[in-house]
């Protein structure tokens, strides 16, 4: 049900800021991207500081850096040749194809920016999870409602595009859960916990490019949340 809810309120979202006042909103559109880029980046930085600090008998200190180091590059390499931004930006043009939107000129902008920020993160893992496992769905209804309101103002400064990463993320977050009950053997706690710490970098990644537009490829990244079920499952058993 978690996300099922999920993609009704990115597609409700998507519809509302569609046909809202855009005009008005586009005499905002740089000061509402920052304040989502602010909200986006506070998220990220929270999450990777709330798995990275841990307090060692009475002193603050920080774990996971290395795997962070092997995720990212391991990952973005991955990524790089697989070509999976491409991908995904060919896979958008085939919706936009499909839609009859080809006279939006940021149709895959849209669909791309939306699709990183409401699939990357560790509330599309863990409540993935929690939402197979236990039949808890409360963390992804919460993500619900802020996925709505990220893509209500994507839409509306952006296009329509930003409905349709509801695609993406259905596969995800849905492949994640009925595959919960098949994986639950080898997750452990720490392994969950690097998957958010991982989520949380990367979604950091994508506030910096809502903020100052540098054009990270992290579409190509996305394998870096890999990393820790290779660590977890295949490194450290042989160590």
């Amino acid at each position: 049900m978690g996300t099922i809810i999920n993609v009704a309120a990115v597609i409700l979202g998507g519809i509302v800021g569609r046909f809202i006042n855009a005009g008005a909103i586009k005499k905002h559109e740089d000061s509402l991207m920052c304040a989502l880029g602010l909200c986006t980046l506070f998220i990220g930085i929270s999450g990777v500081l709330s798995k990275m600090l841990v307090i060692n008998e009475g002193s603050l200190e920080t774990r996971g850096t290395m795997l962070i180091i092997f995720s990212m590059v391991l990952g973005t390499l991955a990524g790089e040749i697989l070509g999976i931004e491409d991908h995904l930006a060919h896979l958008g043009e085939r919706i936009k194809k499909a839609v009859g939107a080809s006279h939006d000129a940021r149709f895959v902008e849209s669909f791309m920016a939306n699709m990183l920020v409401i699939c990357i993160g560790a509330m599309a893992i863990i409540g993935s999870l929690q939402d197979g496992l236990t039949g808890d769905f409360s963390m992804l209804a919460a993500k619900s409602a802020l996925d709505c309101v990220i893509t209500l103002i994507f839409a509306s400064t952006m296009g329509i595009g930003a409905a349709f990463a509801a695609i993406p993320l259905g596969i995800y977050q849905g492949s994640i859960t009925l595959l919960a009950r098949f994986i639950e053997p080898f997750l452990s706690t720490a392994l969950i916990s690097d998957l958010s710490l991982m989520g949380s970098v990367l979604i950091t990644g994508v506030g910096i490019n809502l903020i100052f537009n540098k054009g990270i490829r992290l579409a190509n990244m996305l394998p870096a949340i890999l990393g820790p079920l290779i660590y977890h499952l295949v490194i450290l058993p042989l160590l």
